[in-house]
C-alpha cells in the first residue's frame, strides 16, 4: 500500500510539474508576442519530454519557418545514418603511362583537404604526399598537375543562396575538389578617422586573376566586422562593401573561393620548384580538352589514395563551428554514394525520403541546401525535435551530442541569418527532467543580440 501511495504521489507531482512548465512557457511566449520587437514575427516552439516523447509545450510546431543553421542537425543526423560515422573521403593521385611529367589528382569531395583543423590534412601534409609520389615514381620535375574536380558537376553553390553571402567565407560552395575550406584571407587597415577609406594590406593565395576593389569605410571603434565580399560564381572581380572599426592594427577577413583548383594552384606553386602548373577541369570545359582527359585516363595508373578524417570528426566542426561547406559536402556525398550523382538536389531527395520513412513529411523539411544558409529553407519545429529525439536512440549519438555547442548552459545548435534566430537541443533540468526542444523566430525587428537574450530567458524555464 505504501509503495502504491508513493508511485501515485510521484505521478501527480510529475504531472503537476509538467503543467507548471507548460504554463510558464505560455506566459513567456505571450510576453514575447506583445514585445514590439516581435510584433510582426512568427514564433514557433516545441518541447517534448526527452525520455517519453510526451509533448510538454507546442506553439506553431507545424509551421514551416526558415531555420538558419539549426537545419544542420538534419544534415548531420542524415549523414551519420546514410554514410556512417566512420565514413572517409578519398582523394586519388594518378600517373600517366606515356607522360612522366604529369600527375592527376581526382577529388571526391573531401571538404577537409588543406584545412587547418586537421593535422593529417593541413596543406603542408598533403604537399608531402604529392612530393613523396613524385620521388617514388621518379617523375620529371617540375611536374604538371591536373585536377579532376568534376565528380559533382560544375555547380558549387546551391540554389537559393544570396549574393550577399557567396563571396564570404561562410558562402563557400562544395566542389568535388576542395582546398583550405575554399577560403582565403584578406588583410585590411582602417582609415585614420571614422568615415575614412579602408586599405588592402595583403591577400593570401588569391592572385589567380582575381581583382579586388574596396568601397569599405571606417566605422567607430568596437563596431565589429561588417565587411562583405561580393562575387558572382566564377567571376573575376570582388567588391568589398561595408565597414570595419577604427583601429591602429590591421584586420583580417576571409573570402570564399568558388574555384578551389585555382586556390590550390596558387598555394602550392609558390616557392615550390617541383610543381610547374596546376589546372582544374572546370577551367577548361571544352570538347577538345575533355577528349584529351579521356585519352589520358585510359592509360592512367592509381598511385595513392589519400583519406580524410572520419565523418564523426568532420561533423564535430560542422555543428560546433557551423561550417557551411561541410554540410553542403555531406548532402552531395549522400547523392554521389547512393545514386552516383553528386548534386544537392539528389542528396536532398534521399534525405527527405529517409525522414519520410521515419514519420516526417517532406513538406516539413522543405529544404534546398544542407547548411541552412538559404533564407528560402522551411523546416518545422516538430521536425527538428523528431530528428533530435531519433538521434538519441542511435549508436552515433555521443558523437552527435558532443558536437553540439554549449551556450546559456544548454547543449544546443543555434541558427542566425537576417531576421531569423533559432535553437534546438537538449536540456536536463535541476529537477531531473529531460527536455528536447526547438525554438524558431522569423521576421523579428531590431537587434539580433537582444532577440537572443529574450529567447534564452524563455529557455531558462526548462532548466
Amino acid at each position: 500500500m505504501k509503495n502504491l501511495l508513493f508511485w501515485l504521489s510521484l505521478f501527480f507531482c510529475t504531472t503537476s510539474f509538467g503543467q507548471d512548465v507548460n504554463k510558464q512557457l505560455q506566459e513567456k511566449i505571450t510576453a514575447l508576442e506583445k514585445d514590439p520587437q516581435f510584433k510582426h514575427a512568427i514564433i514557433s516552439m516545441y518541447v517534448v519530454d526527452g525520455k517519453t516523447g510526451k509533448v510538454v509545450f507546442d506553439k506553431n510546431s507545424e509551421v514551416g519557418l526558415a531555420p538558419a543553421s539549426c537545419q544542420k542537425v538534419i544534415t548531420s543526423a542524415s549523414a551519420f545514418e546514410l554514410l556512417g560515422k566512420g565514413y572517409m573521403y578519398k582523394t586519388e593521385i594518378y600517373s600517366f603511362k606515356d607522360d612522366k611529367s604529369s600527375i592527376e589528382i581526382v577529388g571526391y569531395g573531401d571538404p577537409t583537404l588543406g584545412s587547418w583543423r586537421y593535422e593529417s590534412n593541413k596543406p603542408e601534409k598533403f604537399m608531402e604526399v604529392i612530393s613523396a609520389v613524385i620521388k617514388k615514381e621518379k617523375l620529371n620535375t617540375p611536374v604538371n598537375i591536373s585536377i579532376d574536380d568534376l565528380k559533382w558537376g560544375t555547380q558549387n553553390i546551391p540554389n537559393g543562396w544570396i549574393w550577399e553571402d557567396v563571396g564570404n567565407y561562410y558562402g563557400a560552395g562544395a566542389s568535388s575538389f576542395n582546398w583550405k575550406e575554399n577560403q582565403y584571407k584578406i588583410s585590411l587597415q582602417s582609415g585614420k578617422k571614422v568615415g575614412g577609406d579602408v586599405e588592402f594590406t595583403g591577400i593570401s593565395d588569391a592572385a589567380f586573376n582575381l581583382l579586388h576593389s574596396s568601397e569599405l569605410k571606417t566605422a567607430p571603434p568596437k563596431t565589429g566586422d561588417n565587411a562583405y565580399v561580393f562575387l558572382p560564381e566564377f567571376g573575376n572581380r570582388k567588391e568589398l562593401r561595408g565597414t570595419i572599426p577604427l583601429s591602429k592594427m590591421p584586420m583580417d577577413i576571409f573570402a570564399s573561393s568558388q574555384n578551389p583548383a585555382l586556390l590550390f594552384a596558387e598555394s602550392i606553386t609558390n616557392n615550390n620548384k617541383t610543381i610547374k602548373n596546376v589546372h582544374g577541369y572546370k577551367q577548361s570545359l571544352n570538347k577538345a580538352f575533355s577528349e584529351n582527359i579521356n585519352d589520358n585516363k585510359s592509360s592512367s595508373q592509381l598511385l595513392i589514395t589519400h583519406y580524410s578524417p572520419t565523418l564523426d570528426s568532420i561533423n564535430y566542426w560542422f555543428l560546433k563551428k557551423s561550417v557551411n561547406l561541410y554540410g553542403e559536402a555531406f548532402v552531395k556525398t549522400i547523392g554521389y554514394e547512393k545514386k552516383g550523382v553528386g548534386a544537392t538536389d539528389t542528396g536532398l531527395s534521399i534525405i527527405k525520403y529517409f525522414w519520410k520513412q521515419r514519420g516526417i513529411e517532406p513538406s516539413a523539411i522543405n529544404i534546398i541546401d544542407g547548411s541552412g544558409l538559404s533564407p528560402a529553407n522551411r523546416v518545422t519545429a516538430n521536425a527538428l525535435v523528431t530528428v533530435m529525439q531519433y538521434a538519441k536512440k542511435q549508436n552515433w549519438y555521443s558523437s552527435f551530442y558532443n558536437a553540439l555547442p554549449e551556450m546559456n548552459g544548454i547543449k544546443m545548435k543555434d541558427g542566425y541569418i537576417s531576421g531569423v534566430r533559432s535553437y534546438t537541443g537538449y536540456i536536463k533540468s535541476k529537477s531531473g527532467n529531460d527536455y528536447t526542444f526547438a525554438f524558431i523566430v522569423n521576421n523579428f525587428d531590431g537587434s539580433p543580440a537582444t532577440v537572443r537574450e529574450k529567447m534564452w530567458k524563455v529557455l531558462d524555464v526548462l532548466k
